[in-house]
């Protein structure tokens, strides 16, 4: 069994593939052809970020590569200056237009820092909830 092939199961009951196709560094004008690339050799898991400036490319890759899309593992990556409810949801829904997709499995935040700290080097935290789900 390749490694392609092979998944870790999270806590949820979600299967992740244990290797995935990173795009940082590839343009958005090569980012379809290295997914349709990566698709046919096995990989299933894809992973892309807001910062990488090519989610149009990879979704257009994921779009077209003929592996059904319930069986990819599409993940973007929430800027990090986005500190609010409002702003990460709205640069959310950005990254499924940019990416012509309807849902992401899993949306993570890039490179997470603090909104602010103290004098003392402590930092404040704050609640918020973006979470939205979509069936896989």
């Amino acid at each position: 069994m390749s490694v392609l092939s092979k998944n870790y199961t999270l806590n949820n009951g979600v299967e992740i593939p244990k290797l995935g196709l990173g795009t940082w560094f590839i343009d958005d004008a090569d980012a379809a052809d290295a997914v349709r690339a990566a698709v046919a050799t096995g990989y299933r898991h894809i992973d892309t970020a807001q910062a990488y400036g090519n989610e149009r490319g990879v979704g257009e890759g994921v779009r077209t590569c003929g592996v059904p899309r319930e069986q990819l593992f599409v993940v973007s990556k929430v800027a990090a200056e986005h500190k609010t409810n409002e702003s990460a949801a709205k640069s959310i829904d950005e990254t499924l237009e940019k990416m012509g997709l309807d849902y992401l499995v899993m949306m993570i935040i890039h490179s997470p820092q603090p909104l602010f700290t103290t004098k003392k080097g402590h930092f404040t935290t704050f609640q918020i909830d973006i979470a939205r789900t979509y069936p896989i």
